[in-house]
């Protein structure tokens, strides 16, 4: 935290800008109404800095970036009889590797020793000497929410939004829009860059995946979007095209790919069974990671469902296990969102215990 940082308080509603310290424990912050005000070091938390937090060069340090006043604005400020300050813009300093645009997304847990139950910060990070105006957007179906926008600063990084658990299951498809340019100066035109990504959402269940970075203090789950003038190209592909290419290339082209099992009729009832379980989907789970399988159990609710959709007070039962609940929170959501006429419940403890979701056809 440094003098002209921007800061929001933790445990009282209000924030504003760094104008000094006092001692090593209280810092002065000046809020919206010009007042400033002493504050405790740790009840604030920096939400936009030009600090990146690298490590101290041994070269020497450059020149202060220069102050330039607007004529206009200083012919007015000189006119003005209540005496305002004059408009003052700010030219930031550039680094030649700066030239090339690379933008990122970061995800920082809150309370670290309690990752179960911690909120979440989601920054942008504009790694190049360009001003940057974006949009941060997830998919809701087959529209967009626009979740963050605004303009960033050469070589800084903007806090986005604060965000719970339970809104992960909104986050696993995300579009970030960049518009580049440069003030005051003439520069290379850059594109207009568009760029969606997957977010594993498995990965905020486990602190070692949040990793050390030049950016932060903090371990951060990062996604590169643009890296060095070009976009991330990631490739929306079904989970079970990729499962079965996987299977192709381990068995070779004289394999035979055996179907996946079908779901089946509880005995003694009309209820159909679904096992979501990894191992009774696939045949090997070899070459997929903990998003790759979601994605593919998710589809087969979807078929599932999609199947029989017409067939009012069917009964189905998704058997997804207790675990960490990620794949019941997927379930629910996916019901919410796409399937809201059909109605859900925990299927029979006595029988499934707290591992299985029975949805009801209307």
């Amino acid at each position: 935290m440094k003098i002209g940082d921007k800061v929001r308080f933790i445990h009282e509603t209000g924030g504003g800008v760094v104008t000094g310290f006092r001692g090593k424990d209280t810092v002065i912050v000046e809020g919206e109404d010009g007042f400033e005000i002493p504050m405790p070091v740790h009840e604030c938390v920096a939400i936009d800095t030009n600090e990146y937090n690298f490590k101290k060069s041994t070269v020497a340090p450059k020149e202060e970036p220069k102050k330039t006043v607007q004529p206009v604005a200083a012919k007015k400020a000189a006119d003005d009889e209540n005496g305002n300050e004059p408009i003052v813009s700010f030219r930031p300093m550039e680094r030649p590797e700066g030239e090339r645009l690379n933008v990122s997304l970061a995800y920082l847990p809150m309370d670290e020793k309690s990752l179960s139950d911690s909120h979440f910060e989601a920054y942008i990070i504009n790694d190049s000497n360009y001003w940057i105006y974006y949009t941060y957007s997830s998919a809701e179906g087959r529209s967009w929410r626009v979740r963050g926008n605004g303009l960033l600063e050469p070589n800084s990084k903007l806090f986005i939004e604060e965000f719970g658990r339970e809104e992960l299951n909104e986050m696993e498809h995300v579009c970030v829009q960049l518009l580049p340019f440069k003030e005051g100066k003439n520069y290379a035109l850059k594109a207009a860059v568009n760029v969606e990504r997957r977010i594993d959402t498995v990965k905020f269940y486990k602190l070692h995946l949040f990793r050390e970075n030049p950016f932060f203090d903090e371990g951060a789950l990062l996604y590169d979007i643009i890296v060095d003038d070009k976009p991330v190209k990631e490739i929306f592909t079904d989970a079970a095209e990729v499962q079965r290419v996987i299977l192709e290339k381990r068995r070779g082209e004289s394999a035979v790919q055996q179907p996946a099992p079908q779901p089946k009729l509880a005995k003694g009832s009309d209820i159909l069974e679904v096992d979501l379980h990894a191992h009774n989907l696939l045949e090997t789970t070899a070459g997929m990671n903990a998003f790759d399988i979601l994605n593919y159990q998710m589809e087969v609710v979807r078929k599932t469902l999609n199947e029989h959709l017409k067939e009012k007070g069917k009964r189905i039962v998704f058997i997804h296990g207790k675990g960490e609940g990620v794949l019941r929170n997927a379930i629910a959501q996916e019901l919410k969102r796409k399937y809201p006429r059909c109605l859900s419940q925990d299927a029979s403890f006595q029988k499934y215990g707290f591992g299985a979701t029975m949805v009801i056809i209307k």
